[in-house]
């Protein structure tokens, strides 16, 4: 019974991986039920405990020293419990175990790396911009978060090994305030890039909207320390039942808000993080969003002025417009797959080839920096966008302003479509090779290439479709961008009509 029982655990988790890390439900709402509840997390912390003792064991005791991890958590009611559980666990497997209290996901990899820390891994209690009763967990080396294949095994790892987890001899936990540490070390590297003294945001007003997440630190610990005005910020208390709005930036409700907060206090500039700080959008003191295609044109625009030539390598839903922008800086396109880990893999590919990609980043604000440990970090962009605002004030000029050469489309659609079949991804593969063997007779149309995902399809001369499955759920994902009112709308019906004859689409 107890190896059915573990078993279960097992099988369940592994459904719940969600790219490279885990998430699920912990607490029951609707029609969902809990599956991510304090056994799960204890197995999961074995797991990674076994995992993390086999690649730096012997490390750590040829310096002397037990294997250290890290733990943090965002703002989530769950997330003291299932740290004071995952520490509790790794102790007992000898492993020395820094508890950080609530942080950003991103100062939990930096526990890797700076040196009051040097952790050999880390976890991160958190689900990111999803809703409250979801929590889950993310994992870090000093190279980076985790691979899929790196969790899948840990997993095993802790589903062959029931028994002698836990060990004589005890490691040692040790209280730190990673928060704190990691926003000294935004303070300082915003200094250093202005070189302006202490106060380099002095008579700015930066308003922070962090969807009462983990986040809110931003604003005192590094805007007011850095003599910035932080006047109008909102939500910077944590509250894991998210009362305000989604904390996520890609969210309109999220967008309007930050939005209305920098024109109603006269702001210079609005920055909003999701719930665990590893994504950020931006608002100027127009009002213009800098989220998606605008975010992706202003960092690269920033990135391509330091060194022409490089490779911005983003998400397959990026806009035709973008690809212009991007070339008229002097900097190569790269168009792959979604998912923010595939990004970063590429552009480290690309480097690792002797081709120089300084940035890789989705539409949904997931933005890695290659001079930044390739570490999506919504805190490290926002620096990085302050400094160029601090610079272009000096100058007499708004940086956003380039932004102004972004061709737009006049329309944009994006809609998903649920596959109604217990094999979904087999059915949408075949759904969508079927179309790919469709519009490569229709004349009007030619298809994308090199393409990585999904069939991307060009209409006329900058408008577009890309029909690509979800990356996690049942769901054919269409996104249409069009150069003429109307043509969208077309579009978009022309693909219903072909998709109506699979009965398993919910059209």
């Amino acid at each position: 019974m107890a190896l059915l029982k573990k078993r279960g655990i097992f099988m369940d988790l592994k459904n719940m991986i969600n790219g490279t890390d885990i998430r699920g439900i912990v607490a029951k709402y609707e029609d969902k039920d809990i599956n991510l509840s304090e056994k799960e997390v204890e197995f999961i912390a074995k797991g990674f405990g076994l995992w993390i003792t086999e690649k730096c064991d012997e490390i750590a005791r040829n310096e002397n020293r037990k294997v250290k991890v890290a733990v943090g958590y965002d703002a989530r009611h769950t997330g003291p419990k299932f740290s004071e559980i995952i520490r509790k666990t790794l102790v007992e497997m000898e492993i020395d175990v820094y508890d950080c209290g609530m942080s950003i996901t991103p100062s939990l990899f930096m526990a890797t790396i700076f040196e009051d820390y040097k952790a050999d891994g880390a976890m991160m209690i958190t689900a990111s911009h999803l809703p409250s009763y979801y929590n889950g967990i993310k994992f870090f080396t000093k190279n980076g978060g985790l691979q899929k294949t790196d969790v899948n095994k840990f997993l095993e790892m802790a589903e062959k090994r029931e028994k002698n987890l836990f060990k004589k001899e005890k490691g040692v936990e040790t209280l730190k305030n990673l928060a704190d540490d990691y926003a000294s070390y935004i303070c300082e590297l915003i200094k250093n890039k202005i070189g302006k003294g202490d106060k380099p945001l002095k008579n700015l007003r930066i308003v922070i909207d962090a969807g009462n997440g983990a986040a809110g630190f931003f604003a005192k610990k590094v805007i007011e320390v850095l003599g910035g005005d932080t006047t109008g910020s909102q939500f910077l208390n944590p509250d894991g039942n998210f009362p305000n709005h989604i904390p996520n930036p890609e969210e309109k409700e999220a967008i309007e808000s930050i939005k209305k907060a920098v024109l109603d206090n006269n702001a210079d500039f609005g920055i909003i993080f999701d719930a665990d700080g590893d994504r950020s959008a931006f608002i100027d003191k127009n009002g213009r969003e800098i989220n998606r295609n605008n975010l992706i044109a202003l960092l690269s625009e920033i990135l391509l002025k330091e060194h022409s030539g490089g490779i911005i390598v983003t998400d397959s839903i990026t806009s035709a417009g973008l690809k212009e922008f991007i070339e008229n800086c002097g900097g190569i396109h790269h168009r792959f797959q979604r998912g923010y880990k595939n990004v970063i893999n590429e552009s480290i590919r690309l480097n690792n080839e002797g081709k120089y990609s300084p940035l890789a980043i989705e539409t949904s604000g997931h933005a890695a920096f290659k001079e930044n440990y390739f570490l999506d970090d919504g805190a490290y962009m926002a620096a990085r966008l302050l400094v160029q605002l601090v610079e272009s004030r000096e100058k007499g000029i708004e940086f956003t302003d380039v932004l102004n050469e972004l061709p737009e489309p006049v329309e944009e659609i994006e809609i998903r479509i649920p596959i109604k079949d217990k094999d979904f991804r087999a059915c949408g593969e075949k759904i969508v090779e079927n179309f790919r063997e469709y519009a490569e007779k229709k004349e009007d149309w030619s298809l994308e290439s090199p393409n990585y995902e999904g069939v991307r399809v060009n209409v006329g001369q900058k408008s577009w479709f890309l029909i690509r499955l979800s990356l996690h759920e049942p769901l054919l994902c269409v996104n249409i961008e069009a150069e003429k009112e109307g043509m969208g709308n077309d579009i978009l019906e022309e693909l219903k009509d072909y998709l109506k004859k699979y009965e398993k689409m919910e059209i």
